[in-house]
């Protein structure tokens, strides 16, 4: 089942990561204001149920967050990055919420989805996180639930993983959010073509983008680009050390691990020279702008900045006095 015409995207849109496992949610909507306000596009929240790591100490109710966030901004894009609406959360809860949050927001949100980490997804104690092969599937099953829901009407659904009885959305927004499916191979990105309609990547892979276009698709390909801002690159560097080293250990593993402490571990022998050769970090925009290039020139046209440094004001006054421009131009 596939779908056309949603979020269909033109040009090139920048977007500002909500670090929902570093912030408390108060303080995550008064960044997106700030966002706002600072020039960017979009905002992408991670839709966690624990941090990473301990240290990082947050991770809010990320449908709450946005709902806020909706209400405090104008032009803002919203995005969730990403939810898996298959394990934790029924495909019908995801679809009812995302129409809702569309209609508030004025048809400004992306449902960003994946097939989950189990970091989330073990916690409703169903056992039914699965091999890779099950969660594309379950994935898919939860995606056709989804458009399903969205054509209106009562509708019912038997799938090999989930199911859905005599269900209808209410309230629908005049045109359906669009879908950016996660990929992190082929097969993932060629889901996002038939049963999404964007999609959504955290490396410049220039291959998931061909697969989605030789599939059929044609809609926004969204893309995290990790950063870490500070007056000097070893301050950026020590900051993202602490909070963010979990990311350099790779999909593989972070897919897998079920709690923060099993990323302690997992994470205890990356060094900062590690997180150093993983982010963009420190205050002069080239590199910034050179490793944009690599994510624009892959082909992705919604970039989005995932900063790790140690001042969230400060990156946002650096992007709007600086940065910018320097990426458009």
């Amino acid at each position: 089942m596939s779908r056309r015409g949603a979020g269909i995207a033109t040009t090139m849109r920048l977007g500002y990561k909500l670090a929902a496992e570093a912030f408390d949610p108060k303080e995550l909507v008064r960044q997106a204001v700030r966002a706002e306000e600072a020039g960017f596009d979009f905002v992408e929240i991670s839709d966690h149920f624990h941090p990473w790591l301990e240290a990082q100490g947050h991770s809010p109710f990320a449908w709450n967050v946005l709902s806020v966030i909706a209400a405090r901004t104008h032009t803002l894009g919203l995005a969730t990055g990403v939810t898996c609406p298959s394990v934790r959360y029924h495909p019908a809860i995801i679809a009812q919420a995302a129409a809702t949050l569309a209609i508030l927001s004025d048809g400004r949100f992306t449902l960003g989805v994946g097939s989950g980490e189990r970091l989330n997804e073990h916690v409703v104690g169903q056992g039914a996180f699965g091999s890779v092969r099950q969660r594309h599937e379950r994935l898919r099953e939860a995606l056709e639930i989804i458009n399903l829901l969205w054509q209106g009407g009562y509708q019912s659904y038997e799938g090999k993983y989930l199911q859905l009885e005599d269900a209808r959305i209410f309230d629908l927004p005049p045109t359906p959010p669009a879908i950016a499916v996660a990929a992190g191979g082929r097969t993932a990105a060629a889901l996002a073509a038939t049963h999404g309609t964007g999609l959504f990547a955290t490396e410049p892979r220039a291959d998931l983008v061909t697969t989605f276009t030789e599939q059929g698709g044609r809609g926004p390909k969204y893309a995290e680009m990790p950063v870490a801002w500070a007056p000097t690159v070893d301050e950026a560097v020590k900051e993202a050390h602490r909070t963010t080293r979990w990311a350099v250990t790779g999909w593989k593993v972070m897919a897998e691990l079920p709690n923060p402490v099993n990323f302690e571990a997992a994470s205890a022998t990356v060094t900062e020279d590690d997180v150093r050769r993983f982010v963009t970090a420190g205050p002069d925009p080239e590199p910034y702008a050179e490793k944009f290039r690599e994510y624009a020139d892959a082909g992705y046209d919604h970039i989005v900045l995932m900063n790790a440094g140690p001042d969230p004001d400060g990156f946002l006054d650096f992007f709007a006095k600086t940065l910018r421009d320097r990426l458009i131009r």
